[in-house]
């Protein structure tokens, strides 16, 4: 009987194995969504609290480039403000009332800032 190989990750394979999707594009083929400089981009802050039974959470919207950076920026801002909160459908959502706090924060990082709402 022979001897099962080990793999460690799929890259031990030399490649793709199988896909049966007519439209799958390999990793090294996707476009890399190129990142703006932050004074070319306009940062919309508010606080909210509809539908999350009545806890205010600060939303910042309207990020322009890679995923992994919103991600950054997320974790960044909930650091700073020392709470929790989420990345999600491309906004950052910080938990409490920061929106003046997420203001100077934005713009000492070089971002162009609305505040949105009342």
């Amino acid at each position: 009987m022979a001897k099962k190989r080990k793999i460690k990750d799929l890259s031990d394979l030399g490649g793709m194995v199988f896909s049966t999707n007519p439209d799958y594009i390999p990793e090294e083929a996707h476009e890399s969504e190129e990142s703006l400089d932050p004074s070319q981009q306009t940062l919309y802050v508010s606080y909210d609290k509809k539908q999350r039974k009545g806890k205010v959470v600060t939303l910042v919207e309207g990020f322009e480039g890679p995923e992994s950076e919103l991600i950054e920026l997320g974790k960044h801002l909930k650091q700073r403000c020392g709470a929790g909160g989420s990345v999600k459908d491309g906004e950052v959502i910080v938990q409490g009332n920061f929106v003046t706090k997420v203001i100077d924060i934005l713009v000492n990082k070089g971002f162009n800032v609305k505040k949105k709402g009342g």
